[in-house]
């Protein structure tokens, strides 16, 4: 049974649609572990985004994740990892296939709806991040 992080993004909290991703997770065989609802500061995202800090997109990106509130989630189930990212679709909306969520719900490659972790490796990491291990059920 894998585990893998997701967050819905501020754009989709504010459109309302938490409720319709997570539908889209448990239609699909990924149970919700962990949930909660938090504000990031520019300190956490800036720490979760790490990654990119190099990138010309990363003020930009931490500032769109502290725009407010973000969901965060441990789902789990067979071929966690994978199956989320394909039930997210392209970082693109206008390249995700359609019936995926960003193509459903995210307007841009900036407000793209959903987080989601890209191996195990990095799930382990970005679930510890936002979670302890009591927390997660």
């Amino acid at each position: 049974m894998e585990q893998t992080l997701s967050i819905i993004k501020p754009d989709a909290v504010s459109k309302g649609v938490i409720g319709k991703i997570i539908d889209r997770f448990e239609e699909n065989g990924l149970r919700v572990a962990a949930m909660k609802k938090i504000k990031l500061s520019s300190e956490d995202a800036g720490a979760f985004y790490a990654v990119h800090k190099e990138r010309p997109f990363f003020g930009e990106l931490v500032e769109f994740m502290t725009s407010g509130p973000v969901v965060v989630m441990v789902l789990e189930g067979e071929n966690a990892v994978v199956k989320n990212r394909e039930l997210m679709g392209a970082t693109n909306p206008k390249e995700a296939a359609k019936g995926t969520i960003r193509a459903d719900f995210a307007t841009s490659i900036d407000a793209n709806a959903v987080h989601g972790s890209d191996s195990l490796e990095n799930a382990k990491i970005e679930i510890n991040f936002f979670f302890s291990g009591q927390n997660i059920h």
